[in-house]
């Protein structure tokens, strides 16, 4: 039940987001007015909640009589005029400004000088919409994602004139009806769509250079990382059509801000109409609506009395000494009397490493760092590695049933690269002031399923060790894209954790 006082609420919008916004305060303990234009949504919309009641009565999720109670604060509403006595309208109806401004402007006229308008706009600028009416003040975003009630955030968007007591009550409602509200500037893709760029752009980054395929990117931040999906699934299950056209507007809205642009492969990919599940082939091709991944790579033999170096100096050479002598192999104390020779460069490619250690860069190759050697691991192979030590190294890694992943040669691995961007990404949303640190790390954790929130991934990782991998790539590519944060070198010169905000002034 709800833990503010009772509100009347109109949802404008019978779709799968307005359905959902229904459910979430209605159950809350609000009346909830629904209004849709078509004629009969709105009436469907709330059997459908209804409907949703009732099966949460079955599992024993909410009581018979609470169910009951919540029927008789369900409205259908065939004219918008029976939205003239609630003290919140939230707009959930086509992603169109102009057809979004004229339904403000008409409700403005309806509503009481008290209530308050709310756009559950995902890629809309709050102000633009807001400008429709006599009061702007009074219009916010209060964006949703899908499913709602599931989905346990919503961000309150304040546009540049949208008064603080706005967002306070609309942050009070939503934390009453047991979402967690965070507050974002009203910039392009808001706070949780704008944090999740680095997934997707550096994963696409990747594949362009033919680092790795899809698969193996989505294998490698999954097994490694802990994400639940990885960026090419997650393409595929929300439609490349829709995610293309998101990325171009971030990126234009942005004034073609280089950490947002977008990758070449993607449009031929749209054009041919390869949208994902939806369409049966993405990035993957599904069958019965199941991913068809191609197969694992098969798994040489180990060389006997194969004699490996492994990098001293690197960050996680005792690990990986460790695993040279359980695989049976033998460790020697110089690469000139070596088959294989291991490196574990941070921010550096395989084939860079090998010459700043003065290495036969045939018989080396590199193991990245960052995860845990535990998990699944990247081998990463200098651009003449023979295919005698790259098998020795696959197998050797192997040796344990663990997974091994072998990409090109790159400045940064995958799981490096994606989040060292990622962090990135988070630290100058901090530094624009578009959302605080704890509004960040709460919204990329609920609204995008990571493991944590970047800033706090970023700080368990190592801030400088991330540092190190975007000043090593910006040296190596000259691209802008990967450019340090100011938020991100300043915590990292002070020793600072990465969560610390700004000091008060």
């Amino acid at each position: 039940m709800a833990t503010v006082p009772p509100t009347t609420i109109g949802v404008v919008g019978a779709g799968t987001m307005g359905r959902g916004i229904v459910q979430l305060f209605v159950q809350a303990g609000h009346t909830v007015y629904c209004h849709d234009a078509q004629p009969g949504a709105a009436t469907k919309a709330i059997e459908h909640v209804d409907g949703m009641l009732a099966r949460a009565v079955e599992k024993g999720r909410m009581a018979a009589a609470d169910h009951e109670r919540a029927r008789h604060r369900l409205k259908a509403c065939s004219r918008l005029a029976d939205l003239a006595d609630c003290e919140l309208v939230i707009e959930a109806i086509v992603e169109d400004l102009a057809v979004k401004r004229a339904l403000f402007r008409e409700l403005e006229g309806l509503l009481g000088e008290q209530a308050m308008l709310a756009s559950n706009t995902s890629s809309l600028t709050v102000a633009e919409i807001a400008s429709a009416c006599q009061r702007p003040e009074r219009v916010a975003g209060l964006h949703f994602f899908n499913p709602v009630p599931l989905m346990k955030v919503a961000e309150v968007i304040a546009a540049v004139r949208t008064a603080p007591a706005v967002v306070r009550r609309l942050s009070e409602l939503t934390e009453g009806a047991g979402h967690r509200a965070v507050v974002a500037a009203d910039q392009p893709g808001f706070l949780i769509n704008h944090a999740g760029r680095g997934l997707y752009t550096e994963g696409l980054r990747i594949v362009e250079e033919r680092v790795a395929t899809p698969a193996e990117v989505d294998d490698v931040l999954r097994e490694a990382l802990g994400f639940r999906m990885g960026p090419f699934e997650l393409l595929d299950l929300t439609g490349l059509d829709v995610s293309s056209r998101v990325m171009a507007s971030i990126y234009e809205q942005f004034q073609q801000e280089p950490r947002f642009r977008p990758s070449s492969l993607v449009p031929p990919r749209v054009a041919a109409g390869l949208f994902g599940r939806k369409s049966g082939e993405g990035w993957y091709r599904y069958v019965d609506g199941q991913p068809q991944r191609p197969p694992a790579r098969p798994l040489p033999p180990l060389p006997e009395a194969l004699a490996v170096w492994v990098d001293p100096a690197a960050s996680g050479a005792d690990g990986l000494r460790g695993l040279v002598v359980a695989a049976g192999a033998r460790l020697v104390d110089g690469p000139g009397n070596a088959d294989l020779c291991l490196v574990m460069p941070w921010g550096e490619d395989a084939t860079g490493a090998a010459l700043r250690l003065g290495l036969d860069a045939t018989r080396c190759a590199a193991v990245d760092p960052l995860p845990p050697l535990a998990l699944r691991r990247t081998l990463m192979l200098t651009a003449v590695t023979s295919p005698a030590a790259r098998d020795a190294a696959h197998a050797l890694l192997a040796k344990d049933g663990t997974a091994v992943t072998l990409i090109n040669d790159s400045p940064g691995f995958i799981a490096q690269r994606v989040m060292a961007t990622i962090v990135n990404i988070a630290a100058n949303i901090a530094q624009r002031g578009i959302a605080s640190v704890a509004d960040l790390e709460d919204a990329v954790r609920l609204g995008l399923g990571y493991p944590q929130g970047p800033l706090g991934w970023g700080d368990r990782l190592g801030a400088a060790r991330l540092l190190e991998v975007l000043r090593a790539q910006l040296a190596a590519t000259g691209d802008p894209r990967y450019r340090p944060s100011a938020w991100l070198q300043r915590r990292v010169a002070l020793g600072l954790p990465l969560t610390t905000p700004e000091a008060e002034r």
